[in-house]
């Protein structure tokens, strides 16, 4: 797959999740929240997900092409992203703008935040959110995030991260944010969590 083709699709499903789940589950539930189902992400109360490189809902399933507001009506509802005050950032995707996934990046996305939410459970023993603000699926402890990426503006390639609330120094806090470190060197479980783990002894004794 080429860098314009995966940016495209990460785009796209980032703009999935806001218009077509978080916006929605918001104004009938209340939440932003989002969840890694089999093969995908769905809302934790709104019953509608995107698996693979297809919209689901309880009544039926369509591959994600076209609009967000035509793919929305035909399952009955509307495209909209959370209202503005939740968060600062997001995709700012016009819902009449069309767009199309690539389904084996599709995949590869899907199968990076699943990796990362098995890892994430594992590592802090609680179900990891998946955020519609910049799609990344993490968890906090002791005022530190981590979790993992399939990329933003800055970082456009899948990404492993951990992010104290106030800043570390030393060699291994390595991004703005805190420390990343790129899927290639973290791939599995087992990386993360010894990303994760070293991450958080970290935090616990660096100034």
């Amino acid at each position: 797959m080429d860098d314009i083709t995966y940016e495209d699709t990460r785009f796209a499903l980032h703009a999935a999740a806001e218009l077509l789940i978080a916006g929605p589950q918001y104004r009938r539930f209340g939440s932003i929240r989002m969840r890694i189902v089999l093969g995908g992400f769905s809302g934790i109360k709104w019953p509608v997900s995107v698996t693979g490189a297809d919209l689901v809902w309880p009544d039926g399933r369509t591959r994600l092409h076209g609009t967000y507001h035509d793919l929305a009506r035909g399952a009955g509802f509307e495209a909209d992203a959370p209202p503005d005050g939740l968060y600062s950032d997001g995709t700012r995707m016009d819902p009449d703008e069309p767009f199309t996934v690539d389904a084996e990046v599709a995949a590869s996305v899907h199968d990076w935040f699943a990796v990362g939410d098995t890892a994430l459970r594992r590592f802090a023993e609680e179900q990891p959110v998946l955020w519609p603000e910049h799609f990344d699926l993490s968890v906090a402890i002791d005022e530190v995030n981590y979790g993992v990426s399939p990329g933003d503006w800055d970082n456009p390639q899948p990404y492993a991260y951990v992010g104290p609330w106030t800043r570390r120094r030393g060699e291994f806090w390595n991004a703005p944010f805190g420390a990343m470190r790129p899927r290639a060197e973290v791939a599995t479980v087992a990386g993360l969590l010894e990303f994760f783990r070293e991450g958080k002894a970290r935090a616990a004794v660096d100034d």
